[in-house]
């Protein structure tokens, strides 16, 4: 196993050294757009590249002082290569401007005879923009097959054998580009013995002991149900091993992560639910479900004409099929979905569709793998009932038992269903967990910004085709 100190030193020194290159070869394509594109105006004095040799070194060194500064060089394990984008665009923003300021200020008098206007400063910025962003992908794909094959890799003990740490477990091991291997389990009071799919090494009272013998790295508390003082009593344990704690959150961290402080009459009270959408961010949101679902059904509509050809021809029945389901408020709407079963499937009444399911049509198992037949729902967004963005719309039959055995489930109804959501791109689509798809739901309603519902859109879009999951 490669030194965890200097790979983690390599990654960083070559990520730099990507953002720089990729950053002059920016100010290179700015340059020679600038000379062939008249806009704003035709280009004066502009002479040869190396002229501005010395802008273009101001211009890299802020970006990399800015990327700095914007922790853009704190490699975490498995980021969102959304929320990085969000921080590359405006650190170069920042930079730019600062390079714009740095140059003027040492090149006062060659900028008199260059030609370094508005134009080309913005085309440097988008350059900018584009080329780290794709040159930081292409660094983050090396990573990843380098952390597959043992560089930098952190053995990792799991606290708690219950379904939460086998969870973890299983992301752990079904995303090796991680950089995680799993030395083991740490068994606690009061669990019950269950089958796990790595060795249990030890109790809880065992735990500064193993932290040494398998010198662990990281420690990760899966026991969302413990209380304070168990935590508090674990995480002494593993401050003498000096390794990185990192503990999963109980329900109440995750629904009350947005606090408010109040007052009533003087005595201070903290809101910790405050969810509903109003003034301009409900109308914000909804202006943009109807421009998206509007330029979605102009551009899918010769898509979704050729759908309902193929689904006469495929089987009997109607082309949409149309069900109730439960939406803000609480309130029913029907719900449009291309027909992907038999017209008779539901004859013996409602059932939970799952993996391979026999009462699916031949081009039904093709549709729903490729989640074509979710389309007609941007009639549903158009029409107000739905939402591009969150909680996915349940049945009232299955709503009548979950909301009797999960907590807090009907919140979920403070907000639109959506057509994709938090719970999906992080995975729980289809047949998977409602106990922990009303978690993330929960999460995304307390939490909701436009910024976030356009990560989870760019999310969907990439993920379009990589879950055997329908939903």
């Amino acid at each position: 196993m490669k030194s965890k100190a200097w790979t983690q030193a390599i990654f960083v020194l070559t990520l730099a050294v990507t953002d720089m290159v990729m950053a002059g070869c920016a100010f290179f394509l700015a340059y020679w757009v600038r000379r062939w594109l008249p806009w704003p105006n035709e280009a004066q004095n502009m002479g040869s590249f190396w002229a501005y040799i010395g802008i273009v070194v101001a211009h890299v060194i802020s970006i990399l002082v800015v990327f700095s500064f914007s922790r853009l060089y704190r490699l975490t394990r498995g980021p969102s290569r959304v929320d990085e984008f969000y921080s590359i665009l405006a650190s170069t923003t920042v930079g730019t401007l600062v390079g714009v300021a740095l140059a003027s200020l040492l090149y006062k008098n060659s900028l008199l005879e260059l030609d370094y206007s508005r134009g080309m400063i913005v085309y440097g910025w988008g350059f900018t923009i584009l080329l780290t962003t794709a040159g930081r992908l292409v660094h983050a794909q090396v990573r990843v097959r380098l952390r597959k094959q043992g560089w930098g890799r952190d053995r990792v003990l799991i606290v708690g054998i219950g379904d939460v740490g086998q969870m973890i477990f299983q992301k752990i091991q079904s995303n090796p580009g991680l950089g995680y291997q799993v030395s083991g389990f740490i068994a606690t009071n009061g669990q019950e013995a269950s089958p796990v799919a790595a060795s249990i090494v030890g109790q809880a009272g065992d735990l500064s002991r193993v932290i040494d013998e398998y010198q662990i790295d990281e420690v990760i508390i899966a026991l969302p149900e413990a209380t304070h003082h168990e935590i508090l009593m674990l995480i002494s344990e593993c401050e003498r091993g000096k390794v990185v704690i990192k503990v999963f959150p109980d329900v109440f961290q995750i629904m009350a992560s947005q606090v408010s402080i109040g007052d009533l009459g003087g005595l201070p009270l903290l809101t910790v639910r405050n969810i509903a959408l109003r003034g301009w961010r409900r109308t914000a949101k909804r202006l943009m479900d109807l421009v998206g679902s509007a330029c979605a059904l102009v551009l899918l509509s010769p898509l979704m004409l050729l759908m309902a050809v193929l689904i006469k021809l495929d089987s009997r029945g109607p082309v949409f099929y149309v069900q109730d389901r439960m939406g803000l408020d609480a309130r029913l709407f029907p719900m449009l979905k291309f027909r992907s079963m038999r017209h008779d499937a539901e004859a013996n009444g409602a059932g939970w569709t799952v993996e391979d399911d026999p009462r699916t049509t031949r081009l039904g198992r093709f549709i729903r793998r490729i989640n074509v037949d979710e389309l007609p729902q941007f009639i549903n967004v158009l029409l107000g009932d739905m939402s591009l963005v969150g909680p996915r719309p349940e049945r009232p039959v299955y709503v009548n038992q979950f909301r009797r055995s999960i907590p807090r489930y009907m919140d979920r109804h403070w907000e639109k269903a959506g057509m994709t959501g938090w719970a999906q791109v992080n995975g729980l689509r289809g047949d998977t967990s409602i106990v922990e798809r009303t978690k993330y739901d929960l999460w995304y309603i307390e939490n909701w910004t436009l910024a976030l519902d356009i990560k989870i859109l760019i999310r969907t879009f990439f993920n379009l085709f990589g879950s055997p999951n329908a939903y």
